[in-house]
């Protein structure tokens, strides 16, 4: 059993979650459903009688009651990683990104998989912190909303079955993501 948990907590090599991830595109293909983590907050407002006021969030929410599922399991399967599947290892990043990270005044993550520096309730007080977390936070909703789905939505459904405006979202999402990464977020973390 121990040798399982291990197995499990491992990161799993790309030949193994690649065709998971495959196999479960082509079932909900067969079945006629579309996957997407941001339709989850759509549908939860729709419950809350959001369409009441909204056309948006005026649909049937029954039907996307399987996205609901999905992301309970989410939560759940976080939760169980988190207690029972976190290694009791530092993460092992590389030494080059833990010297560069340095330079900004972050320190490596010692027992958990991200800096406190830059990921905790004290940070969220900082300049650094409330732009990363609270404007980072918001910029994602919009981007989101704007784009008429999230990075899972469009980069894993969208692009199975082969929706244009879903290649053409993935496409903002890396060259946004490689801008920010270059340019925006060297500034954010000297602050």
């Amino acid at each position: 059993m121990n040798n399982l948990i291990e197995w499990i907590s491992q990161p799993w090599p790309w030949y193994v979650a690649g065709p998971l991830i495959a196999l479960v595109m082509f079932s909900m293909l067969w079945l006629g459903k579309s996957f997407g983590l941001s339709s989850n907050l759509r549908t939860m407002c729709s419950i809350l009688g959001a369409g009441k006021n909204c056309e948006f969030f005026d649909f049937n929410w029954k039907d996307q009651t399987w996205n609901l599922v999905f992301a309970v399991g989410l939560l759940l399967g976080g939760t169980i990683a988190h207690l029972w599947l976190t290694p009791e290892n530092a993460v092992a990043l590389n030494p080059a990104t833990l010297a560069e990270l340095q330079q900004y005044g972050v320190e490596p993550p010692e027992d958990s998989l991200v800096p406190a520096s830059l990921f905790s309730w004290s940070s969220l007080l900082s300049l650094k912190g409330f732009i990363m977390l609270i404007v980072g936070g918001f910029l994602v909703g919009f981007g989101t909303r704007y784009a008429g789905g999230c990075t899972s939505g469009h980069a894993i459904s969208g692009l199975s079955h082969l929706q244009i405006p879903s290649v053409i979202a993935v496409i903002g999402f890396f060259a946004g993501g490689l801008l920010v990464t270059y340019f925006v977020l060297p500034y954010v973390l000297s602050l």
